[in-house]
Formats: structure tokens, C-alpha cells, sequence
């Protein structure tokens, strides 16, 4: 008679799923959609530059755009897909952070305008972040154009708002960046574009191409 084994100790194998549905487009569309939103913010398009009765709504919706973007990051590791789980996830957590900020009733806020620390907290904020953009670009050489050049120019945007914070808020070198934010969320809704009428299921008369995989040295 075999042995019984103690049920902690039992092994069991789960299926993996092939046909479960890519979480790309959503996390580029969201990306995207949140990064115009902090690009207008700074560069003071449609909406006033860096205007205090806009910080609540931008903190909302950036909080729950986070959550969102992080979930399809989450989703990213369920397929394997290492470079663009990576970025969802980080992405909408620092994001949904940044939102938490601009919550005045968070608590946040308040302390940092007071004591005329806002934009240094901002500044060391996104020059870490910064930093971790530009550790997913070099990886993001191993995948798509599209995704490389989306995180190249997130790279961009960030480092002059990066600059702009910590050099008292420079008013130029901030509003660059915002626009730069802008031009990446147009690179992100068209990468996210491409990636859905190029996927294999997608019907229709036409694809798009998703640019050349760019080669990298082993």
C-alpha cells in the first residue's frame, strides 16, 4: 500500500493558459493616457501651468490610473512578457504614488507647500525614477521599436522635469519637459495602436508594423 503523503506536501501541476488575451494595448492606452495628463500639467497645455485647483483631479485620476496600469503590468509577468510587465507595474505605482500627493486630503500636500519643500520632494522623486526609466530603456532594445522609443522619450520627459524640480522649478527647463510627456503619450497610443490591429487575433484587412526588433550583442 503506497504511502500517503501530507496534504502541504503534495505537488500539484496547473495548466498554462495559451489563449488568455495580452494586456498590451490596455497597458500602453493607460500609460499613455496618464502620461498626457502630467505632460499637460507641466507644460500648461489646455490647463494652466502646475494649477492648484487642478492637483485634486489629476490626483484621482492618476491614483486610479496607477492601480489600473499596475494591474496590467501584473497581468504582463502572468505571459512572460519581463520588459513591458516591468514598466506597467513600476510605472503605476509610482504614478498612483505621485497621485496620492496631489490629494489634498491625502495630507501630503499640504506639509510640502508649507514648508517650500514641494519641488525638491518632486525632483528627488523623479530623478530616481528617472534612473529606473533608463534601466528599462536599455532593456526595452531587446524588444520592439515602438516600446523603445515610447520608453526613450518617457526617459527624456522625465529627466528635464527632473532638472526643472530640483533647480527651483525651473519654469523652462519644467514645461519641456511636459511637452516632452505629451510627445511620449503620442508615441504610447501608437504603439498601442500597432500592437492591436498586429496582433494574431485581430481581424481585420491590415496590420501595422511594430518596427524592426532592434539587435543587441549577446
Amino acid at each position: 500500500m503506497a504511502q500517503d503523503i501530507p496534504l502541504h506536501e503534495q505537488q500539484y501541476t496547473q495548466p498554462v493558459a495559451t489563449n488568455i488575451a495580452g494586456p498590451g494595448p490596455l497597458g500602453l492606452n493607460v500609460l499613455a493616457f496618464l502620461t498626457a495628463l502630467v505632460g499637460c500639467f507641466y507644460a500648461g497645455f489646455i490647463i494652466p501651468f502646475e494649477a492648484a485647483a487642478v492637483r485634486p483631479a489629476l490626483g484621482v485620476m492618476l491614483f486610479a490610473g496607477g492601480i489600473v496600469l499596475l494591474l496590467a503590468g501584473m497581468w504582463e509577468f502572468r505571459k512572460n512578457y519581463m520588459v513591458t510587465a516591468t514598466t506597467f507595474t513600476s510605472y503605476g505605482g509610482f504614478l498612483a504614488a505621485l497621485g496620492l500627493i496631489f490629494i489634498p486630503s491625502i495630507g501630503i500636500l499640504s506639509p510640502l507647500l508649507a514648508g517650500g519643500a514641494l519641488h525638491y520632494t518632486l525632483g528627488l522623486i523623479f530623478l530616481c525614477w528617472t534612473i529606473f526609466v533608463g534601466v528599462l530603456f536599455i532593456g526595452s532594445l531587446r524588444s520592439n521599436a515602438s516600446l523603445a522609443a515610447t520608453i526613450g522619450v518617457l526617459f527624456l520627459a522625465y529627466l528635464l522635469l527632473t532638472i526643472g524640480q530640483l533647480a527651483s522649478n525651473n519654469t523652462t527647463l519644467v514645461v519641456i519637459g511636459g511637452w516632452l510627456a505629451i510627445v511620449c503619450a503620442l508615441v504610447a497610443w501608437l504603439a498601442a495602436l500597432v500592437s492591436i490591429v498586429s496582433t494574431p487575433s485581430a481581424q481585420g484587412a491590415f496590420r501595422l508594423p511594430l518596427g524592426r526588433r532592434i539587435a543587441v550583442v549577446e
